[in-house]
């Protein structure tokens, strides 16, 4: 068994080849494994040279640390370039959507340990990957929302996928989910216990690969995992989600979840109404049309129309002041515009899918 490293132990991209398998881990576990350019750039560069290497038959990603997968991207370092007038927040999404297709197309086997939270950039990183692995730990979501932003890396693609509206609600409330509802959301294929990685890892160290290391490591996940857990929250609330969130739009989705008793779901609709009344109004009427628009359009003009709404968004959207309110002062007092629902026109929701 050969093991070559081909990083050092403080980069923030761990790589080497073992058995056979090329591992790539998030190395940055005080920010939550969160992606810089410089990530994306060292994630890009392996999974490229990986890609001809007969030697490497599948691709393994996981993150640094219990606490999380990957947490999004380096939001504030995007907030601080666009302040100053330089140009990272335009070279970051698109080198980051640029892998994330790499992903989702790549030949060989990508198994990702979506351990702790999976969040933003996380997902985008892990929802193109062939195997997707979730724990007792796991949290995932799209909470863009919340910053004043919407779900990007691929969301207006995997999420409107989602069976009925599900997707549209995760999208346009940022909730998080935790193992049962990923699988029940199909954004995951397998469940193993947190304390069974270790033998996961030493299963991979005994893997011998045949024709198909697809199948090999389906095979070992099988002995040691699940692909179905009972009580998933969101089956039972299905019903319910695909009523309201199937409403034209978001003021109507927030009127008729504080009005309208669906089954024993009351307090679950007050609550998400109170939800979506803290997020950014512009962000979640751009996110309804985009997941909405996203059904019905290839991978790659997914990523396009997520990158045609990046280009305007920085200047006209609100994700400077919610990048403020929440990370930077701290005050958690976001003054989005508009502040409400009732006074966000629709107009202005639809200049930022001209010239698409």
């Amino acid at each position: 068994m050969t093991a070559h490293a081909t990083t050092s132990a403080t980069d923030p991209v761990l790589a080497e080849v073992r058995n056979h398998i090329g591992h790539l881990t998030l190395n940055r576990p005080a920010g939550l494994n969160a992606l810089t350019l410089d990530m994306v750039r060292s994630l890009r560069r392996h999974f490229d040279l990986w890609a001809n290497d007969p030697q490497v038959q599948a691709v393994v990603l996981r993150g640094e640390g219990p606490k999380g997968f990957c947490a999004g991207g380096d939001i504030r370092s995007l907030h601080d370039s666009f302040k100053a007038g330089e140009t990272l927040h335009e070279t970051f999404f698109v080198e980051e959507y640029a892998l994330d297709l790499v992903i989702h197309h790549y030949r060989k086997p990508v198994l990702v340990l979506m351990d702790g939270f999976t969040l933003g950039g996380g997902m985008g990183l892990a929802q193109g990957c062939d195997l997707r692995v979730v724990t007792e730990r796991s949290r995932l979501g799209m909470p863009e929302v919340g910053i004043g932003y919407f779900p990007d890396v691929g969301g207006s693609y995997f999420l409107s996928r989602i069976p009925g509206e599900l997707g549209t609600y995760l999208g346009v409330s940022g909730a998080q989910i935790q193992a049962a509802d990923a699988l029940y959301c199909g954004l995951a294929d397998w469940y193993l216990a947190s304390d069974k990685l270790a033998a996961l890892d030493h299963g991979l160290d005994q893997l011998r690969f045949g024709d198909h290391p697809l199948k090999d490591l389906q095979n070992l996940l099988a002995g040691l995992g699940t692909q179905v857990l009972d009580d998933a929250p969101l089956e039972k609330l299905r019903p319910v989600i695909d009523h309201f969130f199937a409403l034209p739009d978001v003021p109507a989705i927030v009127e008729q979840l504080r009005t309208v008793s669906i089954g024993d779901s009351h307090a679950w609709a007050v609550a998400t109404a109170d939800q979506l009344e803290s997020r950014s109004p512009l962000a979640m009427a751009v996110t309804l049309e985009m997941l909405r628009r996203g059904r019905h359009r290839s991978l790659e003009d997914c990523f396009a129309m997520e990158l045609h709404l990046d280009r305007q968004w920085f200047q006209h959207g609100d994700i400077i002041e919610g990048v403020r309110a929440l990370i930077i002062d701290k005050d958690k007092q976001p003054r989005w515009n508009p502040p409400t629902l009732a006074a966000l026109q629709r107009q202005r929701v639809e200049q930022f899918f001209e010239g698409l």
